[in-house]
């Protein structure tokens, strides 16, 4: 395919990032590779959803949608993805903006016809101006961005990350929607793995199916400040643990873990080290760094314990349900 025409999703939820969707939106509108369109899912807010159809009442490209499911990130790209026209869909954060070559690093993938999403890199803006001292890079996942241990470059991957993502529409054709009930919820509580479950999802009903990161599709995302501390980083890596027991309990714990098993075995270890040569050097950091990625560990793997255990026991569960509409270009 050529050209693809791409459709963006943004899914959007309170008024206190009102000024950062702006910018997010503006930044698409700025795109060397133009979006078909830009659609605005608004994820049970009316009055936000108000003030935006105001806001872009003119605005040629620009469509603000009410989120048609259950209230969480899940369902809102899925009623995207169901009002969207393009061969391709992308989503971007509410609280990001991309960089002007994002879509047609995402296009330039879309080449090979066995390609079924393309991802990108998502870099940190964060709210003190810096990285925290003891915020290893290992863990940017944490925040939503690009991680420390990823290949660089255009690279197959098991899994794009969600925020700066794009797949083709007969993927989810192939697989059915992002799943209900295991992403987030506003700020309720701050799980993931939606997007790691639907490209396991994916490549089951597919075999043949390529996912690629390209790190040249490039986005900056806000950390606000609440997020630079240890008890965020804490509760995020906790609720990666929870998330991933659903996603083992769907897909087994062979391919739910498979990419996990050499982060730990081998890209933590690393970081570990490096964070202990740079205390030993008085390098500012180190010791706090090796010691968040310990505890990082640690409070993911008793979210998974736990997780697991309450799988057993019939606990949360997750539900994926077909996209429907969708006219493709």
């Amino acid at each position: 395919m050529t050209d693809p025409g791409i459709s963006v999703v943004i899914c959007v939820y309170t008024e206190d990032r009102w000024e950062d969707i702006l910018a997010a939106v503006s930044s698409v509108r700025a795109q060397s590779y133009p979006a078909l369109e830009t659609l605005l899912v608004v994820d049970h807010n009316p009055v936000l959803k108000d003030r935006l159809e105001r806001e872009y009442k003119e605005a040629h490209g620009v469509r603000v949608l009410a989120n048609a499911g259950p209230r969480g990130l899940s369902a809102g790209r899925n009623t995207g993805i169901a009002a969207s026209h393009g061969e391709v869909i992308a989503f971007l954060d509410d609280d990001a903006v991309a960089e002007r070559d994002w879509l047609r690093r995402f296009a330039e993938g879309y080449a090979d016809p066995r390609v079924m999403a393309v991802g990108g890199r998502t870099l940190p803006v964060w709210a003190s101006g810096r990285r925290p001292a003891w915020f290893p890079e290992e863990f940017d996942w944490v925040v939503g961005c690009t991680y420390k241990g990823l290949p660089p470059g255009r690279v197959r991957v098991r899994n794009v990350l969600g925020g700066n993502a794009s797949f083709r529409r007969t993927a989810f054709e192939a697989a059915g929607g992002f799943a209900t009930g295991i992403g987030r919820d506003g700020d309720r509580r701050p799980l993931g793995c939606e997007e790691t479950e639907l490209c396991i999802r994916l490549t089951r009903a597919r075999p043949d199916a390529v996912l690629l990161i390209d790190d040249r599709a490039v986005i900056h995302h806000r950390v606000p400040a609440p997020r630079e501390h240890f008890a965020y980083f804490r509760t995020r890596t906790y609720a990666e643990g929870l998330s991933k027991a659903l996603v083992a309990k769907s897909v087994g714990a062979d391919k739910g873990l498979e990419s996990e098993r050499r982060y730990t075995t081998r890209v933590l270890p690393a970081g570990v080290a490096r964070g202990l040569r740079d205390a030993l050097l008085a390098r500012p950091g180190g010791a706090g760094r090796a010691g968040a990625i310990v505890a990082g560990v640690l409070t993911a793997a008793g979210g998974y314990a736990l997780g697991s255990l309450r799988a057993r026991r019939g606990g949360p569960t997750f539900s994926v349900a077909p996209i429907e509409g969708g006219t493709g270009e």
